[in-house]
């Protein structure tokens, strides 16, 4: 029933909305009868389109340029180039002064053998005992036997000299430190029967025992300290303790 009380309506709005133009005519099948000249409401907002694509570049703006921005983030670093071409030889230059560090090599090896050979000294001077003080003198002994002349030769590389008393109370203090016999800074290798210091001059001080020296064999040259504090001439290629003497 309602169908024909609208038909009237419908068939005027199609006649106006086809009635102007030709063009009305093309667009007669797209023209929705309910939508041609019937007044609706507005809808929700449809979603935003997709942005167009992007224009020309255009012309510089008019007017003061504004201050220049930050400098943006370091990039990474290129790849290595290759090595250029090599440049013309120069000149050859005049030759350097080398006096000066050749003097100082000089002296920086001879502090080295100085300081070698006083850590070698030093390390000697360990294996000796405690040793013995007497007046401005300084006993000291590894405890070992030898040679009279390994004897000279060690005291003397030590800085020192084979034990040489040259009064009563040195003797003695030789003896008490001594455990066996010892050899003495005395020959008479140069002069047989003069018995002189092995640093030079005539004896000051002796203590023979009984009846020496004798000479024994024609081979005793050297002098050793008994144990009793007595002295004894003796070959020399004989061992006994090693005592150097030292300044106190």
């Amino acid at each position: 029933m309602l169908l024909f009380l609208w038909l009237p309506v419908l068939l005027c709005m199609v006649r106006s909305c086809c009635s102007e133009t030709k063009a009305c005519e093309e667009a007669h099948k797209a023209c929705s009868v309910i939508t041609c000249n019937v007044p609706v409401t507005n809808g929700t907002p449809g979603r935003d389109g997709r942005d167009g694509p992007k224009g020309e570049k255009g012309d510089p703006g008019q007017g003061l340029r504004g201050l220049q921005g930050p400098p943006g983030k370091l990039g990474p670093p290129g790849k290595t180039g290759g090595s250029g071409p090599a440049g013309s030889k120069g000149q050859k230059g005049e030759r350097g002064d080398s006096s000066v560090a050749e003097s100082k090599m000089a002296n920086l090896e001879r502090e080295i053998r100085e300081l070698k050979s006083e850590l070698d000294r030093i390390k000697k001077l360990q294996d000796f005992s405690l040793g013995k003080k007497s007046g401005k003198k300084f006993y000291v002994t590894n405890g070992e036997k030898m040679t009279f002349v390994k004897v000279k030769a060690l005291c003397t590389e030590l800085g020192g000299t084979v034990a040489t008393p040259r009064n009563a109370e040195e003797n003695k203090a030789i003896q008490e430190m001594a455990s066996d016999s010892v050899f003495l800074g005395i020959t008479d290798e140069v002069t047989e029967g003069q018995f002189m210091y092995v640093t030079g001059g005539r004896l000051a001080y002796s203590n023979w025992k009984s009846n020496e020296p004798n000479d024994y064999g024609k081979g005793e040259d050297c002098v050793i300290l008994k144990t009793s504090g007595l002295w004894n001439d003796l070959s020399c290629t004989a061992t006994c303790l090693a005592v150097c003497e030292f300044s106190a």
